[in-house]
């Protein structure tokens, strides 16, 4: 396979493809909601969470980990879950409004979460916290839950108080870092190597 540099670091690989998948795929996702074909917005919503899955644990996996791939991934995983919120609202509200106040918490939160990076530091935070890794895993599982068998109040719940978890974590952890990097687990292993 030919080598693909960006500042150094080799970008052609599998799961950079799969998170351009994801940009790619955004807006036909988009147009397939707007238009209410909820059917093929599922398929096509379905693929990009799997495919979020699996370009994570394949970098890790092959050693395969990049800036360039974290911030893609950062951004694609952006507009996947934007899709699958608007599928909510589009799709799906009848079974969440009687329960949408901790969907208000957590979307609050986790655009709090990005605009202290913004702030703070002008791009998309890369973390990849273990609380925001498993998070989204959940959060990806709701979503296929969702759309493919039906709506469950307890999941809803359990993926939303594990996401308020998460992005708050991130939140405390961009105000104590000097600059955004990758690979930071999580708030106890950054307090721990302070020391």
């Amino acid at each position: 396979m030919k080598k693909l540099l960006w500042k150094g670091e080799n970008i052609l690989n599998v799961p950079n493809a799969l998170s351009l998948y994801r940009l790619l795929a955004f807006p036909l996702i988009l147009y397939f909601a707007l238009t209410g074909q909820e059917k093929w917005y599922t398929i096509f919503l379905c693929i990009s969470l799997i495919s979020d899955i699996l370009d994570g644990n394949i970098a890790r996996y092959y050693k395969l980990q990049t800036k360039f791939g974290a911030a893609l991934d950062n951004l694609a995983d952006v507009c996947t879950y934007f899709m699958a919120f608007l599928g909510i609202f589009l799709f799906k509200w009848e079974d969440i409004a009687p329960h949408a106040w901790i969907l208000y918490l957590f979307l609050f939160i986790f655009i709090v979460s990005y605009l202290v990076s913004f702030i703070r530091f002008g791009k998309i935070p890369g973390l990849h916290l273990y609380s925001a890794v498993s998070a989204g895993y959940l959060q990806g599982t709701f979503f296929f839950v969702l759309f493919v068998f039906g709506f469950y109040p307890w999941f809803y719940y359990l993926v939303l108080i594990w996401g308020i978890l998460a992005y708050t974590e991130k939140i405390l952890i961009l105000l104590r870092l000097d600059d955004i990097r990758s690979g930071v687990k999580g708030l106890y292993w950054l307090i721990k190597s302070e020391k």
